[in-house]
């Protein structure tokens, strides 16, 4: 049974207006929702780690919670598969699939990332305004016809993004702003190619989010992104950089990420 079915087998009304990814160490945004349907992914043909070749990341979910977000119906992925696990740059697009095949208009993505940047600190959040792809990868090669060449000017929304900029200000929440290098993981990049990302105009770096934000405005999804800074760049200061590390300062993030996500969910 394909996973679109499978979510109206067990939530008949399943239809959404938004969607969620989550990243390292943000799994516990699904505390947002009420009058929660959780569908494990194992459950979900295309969803993450159903390829047999990934095994997940440690600070990830493996569960799809549809509920209701500030009066709206979301769904949120509480984990996502990455190109370092098995090599596949597409390997978000069955699931997002569905969600659009749900009714969802607007993508929400959420990662934990890198600062290049002195005026971005570890426990800030950054607001995605374009990315730059230095993997090379694109989840669109083999797309047969026309539909694989996507625009992607503004591919951050923004509409959203002036709108959080304003919620956040509201709140009294520092949101910076900047550009997101893609970096292929899984390994955390030297020190040249941090001083590399900086003179290409990067703010941040991070191994996700890009390849989502290809295939979300291929389907016609607004997408808005944000990152969770826990840590500085290679070289950039004395912290010793690792996943452990990431995931204990995501929780930073977290906290203000659950005070600005209902407020955009709520204005979308």
């Amino acid at each position: 049974m394909s996973a679109l079915l499978h979510i109206r087998s067990v939530l008949p009304e399943s239809r959404i207006e938004a969607a969620i990814v989550l990243g390292s160490g943000l799994s516990g945004l699904t505390g947002l929702l009420t009058d929660t349907t959780t569908i494990p992914y194992h459950e979900l043909e295309g969803f993450p780690g159903q390829s047999g070749r990934s095994h997940g990341v440690s600070g990830h979910g493996s569960d799809l919670v549809i509920g209701t977000m500030s009066g709206r119906r979301v769904a949120i992925l509480t984990g996502r598969e990455h190109y370092y696990e098995n090599g596949n740059a597409a390997a978000m697009r069955p699931a997002l699939e569905t969600l659009a095949a749900l009714g969802a208009k607007s993508l929400i993505l959420t990662n934990s990332a890198g600062s290049l940047d002195p005026n971005i600190r570890p426990g800030d959040l950054m607001l995605l305004s374009d990315h730059i792809n230095y993997a090379g990868m694109n989840p669109l090669i083999g797309e047969p016809g026309d539909r694989r060449f996507v625009n992607m000017v503004d591919c951050y929304d923004p509409g959203l993004r002036q709108k959080s900029i304003g919620i956040s200000q509201s709140l009294g929440i520092s949101l910076k702003e900047g550009i997101y290098l893609w970096y292929s993981g899984p390994s955390f990049e030297t020190v040249a190619e941090i001083q590399m990302a900086i003179r290409l105009g990067a703010n941040a770096v991070g191994m996700s989010t890009v390849p989502e934000t290809i295939i979300a405005r291929m389907l016609g999804l607004k997408v808005w992104a944000c990152s969770a800074i826990t840590n500085m760049g290679a070289g950039l200061s004395d912290e010793n950089i690792s996943h452990e590390h990431t995931k204990a300062m995501a929780v930073q993030g977290a906290e203000k990420l659950t005070k600005i996500i209902p407020a955009l969910v709520e204005a979308l």
